[in-house]
C-alpha cells in the first residue's frame, strides 16, 4: 500500500489501523538541535482527541503519545523521529453486524474494490484515526516554525450546517475557537450551532462543515513555480484529510465573480493593499497571511437507515452503530493546521538546501 508519506525533505510516514493496537509515525529530515519532548506533541493532539465534548464521537482515547526515536537530552538529533499511539478504546463488535455491507459514503465500497477485502472495524486505515499522527507531525513542525520565523496558525470552524460566521464580522475573533467545544470563532454562532447538533444527534444524523486557516509570518520565496507550487501542495495536504471535499486558497470560488482590478492585489512601497490571492503568487509564498477553507462533508456513518448493497451484490438496508462525530469538521481544526504546518516546513528546508536561505 503505498501513499503512506507526505513531503520531501520534511518526510511524515504514517501506520496504524482505527482498532489495531496502535499508531505510528516516522519523521525524517528534521533538523537536530531542535528542543523537543512530548509534551510539545501533546498539547495538539489533545485539541484533536475523541470524547471531549458531547458533539464528537464517544471513543475515549488518551492519545497519549511516546517519542521512540531521534530525541537525545531533550533535543532533536537529527535521526529518524519515532512516535507511537496505544489504541486502548477500540470496540470492534459495534461494527460486526455491516462487516458484509457497504456504508453508503465511506470508504468501504473503494478499498474492496481495490484491495479485495477490507478491515471492516471503524474503517481500518481509512479511519480519521490515522489523522493523530499527521497532528503529532505537524505539532513537531510548527514548532520549528515557530523558533524559525515566529510563524502563527490559526484555524476554526467558520460554518456548520445553516449556521456560519463572516470573516469580517464583528463577532468574529480567533480567541473564542479555544473558548467553546465546536472550535468556532464566534460564541454567538457556537451557541446556534450547538442546539442545531443536539437535534441532528436525536435525528441519528450528520452535517458538514467548513474551516478556515490562516497563517502569519510565513516568508516570501516558498514553493516551486510549476508543479510543486506552494498552494497546489497546500491543496494536496488538505485534499488528503478524511472528509475533505473543497479546497479553496485566497478568495477561491470568489474569484470567479471578480474583475481584475478587484482581485489583483495592488503593491505600495509598504506593502501588499490586499490579500485576494491567499498569500500565493505563481505558486510562491508572498510573505502575506496564507489564507485557504477546506470543506468537509457530512460523517457517513449515521444511525439513520439508508439503502446500500452488500459484498454479494445483494441489496440491503445499513444503520451504522458506535461512537461517531455529528459533525467530522469540529476536530478537523487541528489537523488542518497540523498538514498546513508540514507543507511550510517542508518547503522551507527545500528553499534552504537550493537557495542557501
Amino acid at each position: 500500500m503505498p501513499g503512506n508519506s507526505f513531503g520531501e525533505l520534511f518526510r511524515v510516514t504514517t501506520f496504524g489501523e482505527s482498532h489495531g493496537p496502535a499508531l505510528g509515525a516516522i519523521i525524517d529530515g528534521c533538523p537536530p538541535g531542535l528542543e523537543l519532548s512530548e509534551a510539545d506533541l501533546q498539547y495538539e493532539l489533545d485539541r484533536r482527541k475523541p470524547g471531549q465534548s458531547r458533539y464528537t464521537t464517544a471513543r475515549r482515547e488518551a492519545d497519549q503519545v511516546r517519542i521512540l526515536s531521534g530525541v537525545f537530552e531533550g533535543r532533536t538529533t537529527g535521526t529518524p523521529i519515532g512516535l507511537m499511539i496505544e489504541n486502548t478504546d477500540q470496540r470492534s463488535k459495534d461494527y460486526s453486524a455491516i462487516k458484509d455491507l457497504y456504508r453508503p459514503g465511506h470508504a468501504d465500497f473503494t478499498y474492496d474494490k481495490k484491495y479485495g477485502f477490507r478491515d471492516y472495524r471503524g474503517g481500518g486505515r481509512s479511519s480519521a484515526r490515522e489523522t493523530a499522527m499527521r497532528v503529532a507531525a505537524g505539532a513537531i513542525a510548527r514548532k520549528l516554525l515557530k523558533e524559525q520565523f515566529g510563524i502563527e496558525f490559526f484555524a476554526g470552524v467558520m460554518q456548520i450546517g445553516p449556521h456560519s460566521i463572516a470573516r469580517d464580522s464583528v463577532d468574529f475573533a480567533w480567541q473564542q475557537v479555544h473558548e467553546n467545544p465546536l472550535f468556532m470563532p464566534s460564541a454567538t454562532v457556537a451557541e446556534a450551532a450547538g442546539e442545531y447538533l443536539k437535534d441532528l444527534l436525536k435525528q441519528g444524523d450528520s452535517v458538514g462543515a467548513r474551516v478556515r486557516l490562516e497563517v502569519t509570518g510565513v516568508p516570501a520565496g516558498l514553493g516551486e513555480p510549476v508543479f510543486d507550487r506552494f498552494d497546489a501542495d497546500l491543496a494536496k495536504a488538505l485534499m488528503s484529510i478524511n472528509a475533505v471535499k473543497a479546497v479553496s486558497i485566497g478568495d477561491g470560488f470568489a474569484a470567479a465573480g471578480q474583475l481584475g482590478s478587484e482581485h489583483r492585489d495592488e503593491i505600495s512601497p509598504d506593502g501588499f493593499l490586499s490579500n485576494h490571492a491567499g498569500g500565493v503568487l505563481g505558486g510562491i509564498s508572498s510573505g502575506q497571511t496564507v489564507i485557504a477553507e477546506v470543506a468537509f462533508k457530512p460523517t457517513s456513518s449515521i444511525t439513520k437507515p439508508g439503502q446500500t448493497i452488500d459484498r454479494f451484490n445483494q441489496p440491503q438496508t445499513v444503520v451504522t452503530r458506535g461512537r461517531h462525530d455529528p459533525c467530522v469538521g469540529i476536530r478537523g481544526v487541528p489537523i488542518v493546521e497540523a498538514m498546513a504546518a508540514l507543507v511550510i516546513v517542508d518547503h522551507w528546508l527545500r528553499q534552504r538546501a537550493q537557495n542557501g536561505k
